[in-house]
């Protein structure tokens, strides 16, 4: 069984409860993704004028940054209902033209993952989004015939990570595209004040900045990490959290100042440890952390290679010079990333330890 991290996308039950009562309801509410959010606001008051449902939208992004959330919150902008199904769990043509079929005029439809609907579902997808029509097919062979089923006005809102992996022809028909991106940890302070007035929580501007920081820019883990120092606070008797009880109580979830957890810095440790900072194919490396190869792959490289720690090269994987700093190991001649270091400037004890490696 792969244990979940702290600072991943998976979520429990009660956790995925609290989250909900976390999410904002309007986009006056939405911290961030201040573009999306002024483009998106523009498309459904020109609909609600026109008195029209809204344009299909398409939300593309790392997850926990919340389009499942401005799902919720175009289907209340519309007052309009909404219904949520996901790629993975649309497999046929026909599982997708039942909950078509079932739609009400005006209705809000979210397929979160969207690019991992099966190929006949595409197809019969394409149709719908243009012309609100699909066709049945009745029978096989030479005696199949296509009953075409009319279909309400609806708006289809699709959440994908992986963009690149949508066909051109799905892509082109949605009428709005929105690119969701990390937050800045201003930000995420603004989320987690209001996460912290939602749960009734005294945190001091420090504690929100401290948490904010290690938050890997993603609002949905900056919340959790609330949670979870909420918890500390309460069990240590702390009513107001400053910095160094957030520190702590992080620093006890093996959570660290730039927000790597434990199985980001195993990659790390192996990768300096074990290969000598690397390459090394992403199968050994994963056995020598004992995780399984997509674990790694999907949850500790993404955030890595984005904060500068990890590179990915045609030979394998490399620890980045900021990589073995960040350790706190010196860092031999010929690292990648040197040169960066030396742009932006390195405390005095770590240029020693370079001038000595070297």
């Amino acid at each position: 069984m792969v244990e979940q991290s702290l600072v991943s996308g998976g979520e429990e039950p009660e956790e995925r409860v609290i989250e909900a009562a976390l999410r904002p309801k309007n986009l006056h509410d939405f911290v961030g993704q201040h573009r999306v959010r002024k483009q998106l606001a523009l498309v459904l008051e020109a609909s609600k004028m026109r008195g029209r449902s809204a344009d299909h939208v398409l939300m593309s992004g790392p997850p926990g940054l919340g389009k499942t959330t401005l799902a919720m919150i175009i289907a209340a902008e519309m007052n309009a209902p909404l219904r949520i199904s996901s790629g993975p769990a649309i497999q046929h043509a026909g599982d997708l033209a039942a909950i078509l079929s079932s739609l009400s005029e005006g209705e809000v439809l979210f397929l979160d993952e969207i690019h991992r609907m099966s190929r006949p579902a595409e197809e019969m997808l394409y149709m719908a989004m243009e012309d609100f029509r699909v066709d049945i097919v009745v029978g096989k062979g030479a005696g199949a015939t296509a009953i075409p089923l009319e279909l309400p006005p609806f708006t289809l809102v699709g959440a994908t990570t992986r963009a690149g992996l949508l066909p051109g022809p799905l892509r082109d028909r949605f009428g709005f595209t929105g690119h969701l991106e990390f937050y800045s940890v201003a930000e995420l302070e603004l989320v987690l004040r209001r996460s912290a007035g939602l749960l009734d929580l005294k945190v001091n501007s420090a504690g929100f900045t401290e948490i904010a920081g290690r938050s890997r820019g993603t609002p949905r883990i900056a919340n959790r990490l609330l949670r979870r120092v909420r918890d500390w606070a309460l069990v240590h008797g702390i009513e107001q959290i400053d910095a160094r009880s957030a520190s702590a109580a992080l620093d006890m979830y093996e959570v660290d100042e730039r927000g790597l957890d434990r199985l980001d810095r195993s990659v790390l440790e192996a990768l300096i440890t074990k290969f000598n900072g690397g390459p090394v194919g992403l199968s050994t490396l994963a056995i020598a952390v004992g995780e399984e190869p997509e674990t790694v792959e999907t949850v500790a490289e993404p955030f890595l290679v984005r904060e500068g720690l990890l590179g990915r090269t045609p030979r394998g994987r490399i620890a980045m010079a900021s990589a073995w700093t960040h350790l706190g190991y010196a860092v031999p001649a010929g690292v990648f990333g040197q040169e960066t270091l030396a742009l932006f400037g390195e405390d005095e004890n770590h240029a020693e330890s370079i001038d000595t490696v070297g």
